[in-house]
């Protein structure tokens, strides 16, 4: 089984992606460098926090180009979280911050209120299932194992909206408002909620990401 490199850079707690790639049997590397990152057969880039501080963070290590020259060479990329925003064109979080713009769309925050007008605790934090989209298939992708409605946990006040429907694979809902959980563009997917902390449905989908 080719490797799944772990992108560090020194945002967030790593630890429990770790547990999770071990757990599915994972050939896991740790990536820092821009060479670490070029030599990868898989990369996972994970998020947490703003979206402004991630990609600066990114940007200060001279890690950008390197995920953009992975992301062009058709090897499977997995964003979790933030790291499935930056995969976008740009966050309107603390102002506008451009993302790697793999996917076109933009990420804007979950509204305050419920589609009833009532307010609601935002961030979204906790269980919330997977809605297939109308516009694509899990056939193939990392989704295919998952059952539809099956639930994941979800922590993010901001949410990404694709330009086109196609890319989102999956959405869940939030005080009525439609959320997207995951997406894809060729080579390129993303989960605003963690596997990793998602059971075994999380597992599943780890599982199918090392071995695509």
């Amino acid at each position: 089984m080719s490797s799944t490199t772990l992108i560090d850079y020194g945002i967030g707690n790593l630890l429990s992606v770790e547990r999770a790639l071990h757990h599915v049997g994972a050939d896991l590397k740790i990536a820092t460098t821009a060479q670490e990152i070029q030599s990868a057969d898989r990369l996972l880039l994970p998020g947490v926090g703003a979206f402004s501080s991630c990609v600066n963070e990114l940007s200060d290590r001279g890690l950008m180009d390197a995920i953009r020259e992975f992301a062009a060479s058709g090897r499977p990329l997995l964003g979790i979280c933030v790291g499935m925003q930056m995969l976008f064109e740009a966050s309107e979080e603390f102002g506008e911050t451009a993302g790697f713009g793999f996917i076109k769309g933009r990420v804007k925050a979950i509204p305050s209120e419920n589609i009833d007008g009532v307010a609601h605790k935002i961030p979204h934090i906790g269980w919330s299932p997977l809605l297939q989209s109308s516009q694509s298939s899990w056939h193939g992708t990392i989704l295919h194992d998952v059952p539809s409605q099956a639930e994941v946990y979800f922590v993010h006040s901001f949410r990404a909206v694709p330009e086109d429907e196609e890319n989102c694979l999956a959405a869940t809902r939030y005080g009525g408002h439609v959320v997207t959980a995951a997406v894809q563009h060729d080579n390129i997917y993303g989960t605003q909620f963690h596997p990793e902390k998602s059971g075994k449905v999380g597992l599943s989908i780890l599982q199918k990401f090392i071995t695509l």
